[in-house]
């Protein structure tokens, strides 16, 4: 449920939007109609000038003074919420955020804002678009340099402008096809050239969606490439997953079966995410029923792999195309390495940094490129209704049909930037973000 059923459209909001106190400088942020009154009252004297920082002596309601603040006014729609809008550049203490907070609580007309709240009103006042506004928060959560470039990549516009671009070329056509229909039993209207320069057209589009669905998911920058551990009992797996994870994340003993369970230990290397993923040895003669059921949960695990190290026989491996086969405890054995194996020996670090290399770069192909944009199981799924749609419409003889295909793919691409969604769906965004954003 919004602010704007609950509370209605006109409640001005209010929140620290910088770090927790104690800091160097917390700002607090002031959104609505009464911004600008709220900054007289606390403030004093007339509004400042636009845009433009002013030195102001902060003071409660009993003009007990609170701090020497730098003041900002933003007049609506020209601000980042697009409503009128107030900063305050206090000192970052405790005591004196708590203060101008408690001060903002007592003024009529204004409340505390939720979180993302800033942000959605950016998103309803036109300011952003869905899209830039997912990739806003993927840029709040972003921990790795290559998350945080893809993301700031979607909140500048990236996605949302590409997009713009499709429905602009896919709206001429439209109009193409509405001539069609209107005129084609017209001497001046060449049914068969303009059907064929529009089928032309609207495939470059499709085949422009299809390149960009194509890239990897945004997911894999977040949640990281899905490494998994594979393999018998008694191989080095957990030993050497320790010593990729970079601490003891996996019991480690011989006794066959020790690891039960999947065991998951999320590390960045050379600044690529992953998900490295340890799991049970495979044996077709489990010792007891909860060796069994890891066993089971092992094979799952390995299905749903971006990455599996595989310690077994080669002839074994799960899926070769996405199997690293490695040749483990190689101080210890005296067996031959198979043919394209690492030989590694976490013992003695032995092949350790040839098999990080390999994972880093198998990794870093199945990551979106640095140049490129990636895109959400959201967007994704908005794209693919858009190419199917324009698929049908290339294929289809009945330009009647055709002129609704095109709707279809328009209404996707709408659904892509949030012109058309639901509340659900933007609740769930917005609730991502912090209070203050």
């Amino acid at each position: 449920m919004t602010d704007r059923s609950r509370f209605g459209a006109t409640r001005t909001i209010y929140a620290l939007s910088s770090g927790t106190p104690p800091a160097g400088i917390g700002v607090v942020r002031i959104s609505g109609s009464a911004a600008g009154a709220a900054l007289i009252a606390l403030a004093g004297g007339a509004l400042p000038a636009a845009r433009r920082a002013s030195l102001r002596r902060l003071r409660d309601a009993a003009e007990v003074p609170l701090d020497d603040a730098l003041v900002l006014w933003f007049p609506g729609p020209n601000s980042v919420t697009g409503e009128d809008l107030a900063e305050l550049h206090l000192h970052g203490g405790r005591a004196v955020v708590a203060g101008v907070l408690s001060a903002l609580s007592r003024i009529d007309g204004l409340r505390p804002a939720e979180p993302g709240e800033f942000t959605r009103r950016a998103f309803e006042n036109g300011k952003i678009d869905l899209a830039e506004a997912e990739g806003l928060a993927d840029l709040l959560a972003a921990e790795t340099e290559a998350a945080r470039i893809a993301a700031l990549r979607i909140a500048e516009g990236g996605l949302s402008n590409v997009v713009l671009d499709w429905q602009q070329r896919l709206l001429m056509l439209a109009a193409r096809v509405e001539a069609l229909i209107d005129f084609s039993d017209e001497d001046d209207v060449r049914e068969e050239d303009e059907g064929r320069g529009i089928r032309e057209a609207l495939a470059d589009v499709g085949r422009a969606i299809d390149a960009l669905e194509a890239t990897p998911p945004a997911e894999r920058l977040r949640d990281g490439v899905r490494v998994v551990f594979g393999g018998p009992v008694n191989a080095g797996k957990s030993t050497l997953f320790n010593r990729l994870a970079g601490r003891d994340a996996a019991l480690v003993s011989p006794v066959a079966g020790t690891t039960r369970d999947v065991i998951e230990a999320p590390v960045q290397i050379g600044g690529v995410p992953l998900l490295l993923i340890d799991t049970a040895g495979l044996r077709s003669d489990a010792a007891e029923i909860v060796e069994a059921m890891g066993i089971d949960r092992a094979a799952q695990t390995i299905a749903g792999a971006d990455i599996i190290l595989w310690f077994g026989d080669a002839a074994h491996v799960p899926d070769a195309g996405r199997a690293i086969l490695v040749h483990a405890r190689a101080d210890a054995r005296s067996d031959a390495a198979p043919p394209g194996s690492v030989i590694v020996s976490a013992h003695d670090g032995e092949g350790v940094d040839t098999l990080r290399d390999a994972v880093l770069d198998r990794a870093r192909s199945l990551l979106p490129p640095p140049d490129g944009l990636s895109l959400n199981q959201r967007q994704r799924g908005a794209l693919a209704a858009a190419a199917a749609a324009i698929r049908q419409a290339i294929n289809e003889p009945d330009w009647l049909l055709v002129a609704e295909h095109f709707r279809i793919a328009l209404a996707a691409f709408d659904r892509l930037t949030g012109r058309a969604g639901t509340e659900d769906m933007l609740d769930a965004l917005f609730g991502r973000f912090c209070i203050g954003k």
